[in-house]
């Protein structure tokens, strides 16, 4: 739906159809009130997500606030290459352990957990904001997922857990150019988006601390942003602990996603 179907079946509380079907309907003075706050917040360069309070994600409805990343179509991609990497890994004995670095939203962690009944998945961020958020989607969804507060591995009771699969889409943008996004973007979370001075800080991060928490031949997937793909290989190869397995493009070519594998031999 477009964004005015969308304000107006949920002010209505109707679906498209009955939208169309009963087009000539007059909106009463309290429904017109909230439409206008609705285009006031909207013409400020709120999303629409923030403005509803929820966002589609993987056919899914998930809560949103101010307090998140607004789920974006190019991490789907992120999520079908890691459900597709699951099905692929030999732990039929046990379940397969999946960790989801900087949650936010918590639409990863939640649409893994709908797509692998089964697997154990842990979600981390730093911020609490953020968790209480994804762990209200869990709980809409009414899916078992285990929930922790940390700054990427610093996180509570990690310990010396092991992960067949982490899945992170961290921050990738370079600071300079978080000014000059739209303004539908710039007032989600700063820590959501701010990648550093390159605009790849984290990715150093999860190349020099993940394969601590993988199992040996574990996978480490992530999204990226666009000309990122040669740097962030770099990076993964320079650190002697991975090798690169693929990389997946989204949906205009561009390369999104990159694989890469824990050596089996480090460490």
């Amino acid at each position: 739906m477009n964004e005015a179907e969308l304000v107006l079946t949920e002010l209505l509380q109707c679906d498209r159809l009955s939208l169309y079907m009963h087009k000539h309907r007059r909106l009463d003075a309290q429904r017109a009130g909230v439409l206008a706050g609705i285009l006031k917040r909207r013409l400020s360069g709120q999303p629409l997500q923030y403005i509803l309070g929820k966002s589609e994600f993987m056919g899914l409805e998930f809560k949103v606030t101010e307090n998140v990343l607004v789920p974006r179509p190019e991490t789907e991609i992120l999520v079908e290459t890691a459900a597709g990497l699951v099905k692929g890994l030999d732990v039929s004995a046990r379940p397969v352990r999946i960790m989801d670095m900087g949650t936010g939203s918590g639409c990863i962690a939640v649409s893994l957990a709908e797509l692998l009944p089964g697997a154990y998945i842990l979600a981390a961020d730093v911020s609490a904001q953020a968790l209480a958020v994804a762990e209200e989607n869990a709980r809409l969804h009414n899916v078992s997922i285990d929930f922790r507060q940390g700054d990427m591995y610093a996180v509570c009771g990690l310990g010396e857990e092991s992960f067949d699969l982490i899945v992170s889409n961290p921050p990738y943008i370079r600071s300079e150019d978080i000014g000059g996004l739209e303004p539908e973007a710039r007032v989600q979370p700063r820590i959501s988006l701010d990648g550093g001075k390159d605009g790849l800080d984290y990715y150093r991060r999860l190349s020099a601390e993940s394969w601590r928490y993988l199992k040996a031949g574990g996978l480490l997937a992530m999204e990226m942003g666009l000309g990122q793909a040669c740097p962030i290989k770099k990076i993964f190869l320079k650190s002697g602990k991975f090798e690169i397995i693929d990389i997946v493009k989204d949906y205009n070519g561009i390369d999104r996603i990159i694989i890469t594998k824990r050596n089996k031999n480090h460490g």
